[in-house]
């Protein structure tokens, strides 16, 4: 398969997925999810590649969804059935990728945003540079905070900081989401790839079933109920897409300014 808004390749068992839209800080098109989403399938029958490394370009990650995107447009204000495609197409990436048999680990270097969050949680393992931060700006646009990534982000900080994490929507630098334990390792700034790459061939050494075997069933012990516990979100994302105060969100955000919420 050809890709526009990735680029892959293949070191051996290794494979390395870039985000490819550095003149649009990596933020995720349509375009970009499907890709990534038929990739992420395609891997169940690759038995060749031992581990995926998801990276973005020199200094980022992803700024999240790309809102000047016509078919993101379509989303926020298409017809019901465009609106709801759509909306399911984030949340449909990122369960393809976390139930990839091999193991993923997310490079991350700079800024990771929005739904850059949610892909790099649905992987496996997160390797941020230490100048990296995340950020969950959604209910700062009047959203809510979907793709079924609520449930990951509690299995890994807690209740409490999932909370402070989305309701605040304040930026986590790389040591303190070390601390939370969003980030598996912090690295000097320009080697995430590089780290990644050694983690890969620590996994690369280990018999290929039972890793396999052993990512499935911690997956299946911690994720078995999520899809159904938080099955709404997408419908819930549609529903604040017609508020006053994600209007106003998305006029602040494209005009840089703090948004005014009247609780419409």
């Amino acid at each position: 398969m050809e890709y526009t808004d990735l680029t892959v390749r293949k070191d051996g068992p290794i494979m390395t997925v870039a985000l490819n839209r550095p003149e649009a800080l990596n933020t995720l098109s349509i375009r970009l999810l499907r890709e990534l989403r038929q990739l992420a399938l395609n891997l169940r029958n690759d038995p060749e590649t031992g581990v995926v490394i998801l990276t973005g370009g020199t200094g980022m990650f992803s700024a999240g969804l790309d809102l000047k995107d016509p078919e993101v447009g379509k989303m926020l204000s298409g017809s019901a059935s465009e609106r709801r495609e759509r909306v399911w197409l984030g949340r449909a990436a990122c369960d393809a990728l976390q139930d990839a048999p091999q193991v993923t680990i997310a490079a991350v270097e700079g800024f990771c945003v929005g739904g850059g969050v949610s892909l790099a949680i649905s992987c496996d393992w997160r390797i941020m540079s230490r100048s990296a931060f995340m950020h969950i700006p959604e209910i700062d646009l009047g959203l809510n905070y979907s793709w079924g990534s609520i449930p990951r982000l509690v299995h890994l900080v807690g209740p409490a900081k999932a909370k402070q994490m989305i309701i605040l929507a304040e930026r986590i630098p790389a040591e303190q989401c070390a601390l939370w334990g969003l980030a598996d390792q912090v690295v000097s700034d320009g080697s995430a790839l590089d780290a990644s790459i050694s983690l890969a061939g620590k996994v690369l050494g280990k018999p290929p079933m039972p890793v396999a075997m052993t990512k499935q069933a911690i997956n299946m012990v911690f994720h078995a109920h999520d899809r159904s516990d938080i099955h709404m979100d997408a419908d819930q994302f549609m529903l604040t897409t017609y508020t006053e105060d994600h209007r106003e969100g998305l006029a602040a955000f494209l005009e840089k300014r703090k948004p005014e919420f009247k609780g419409k």
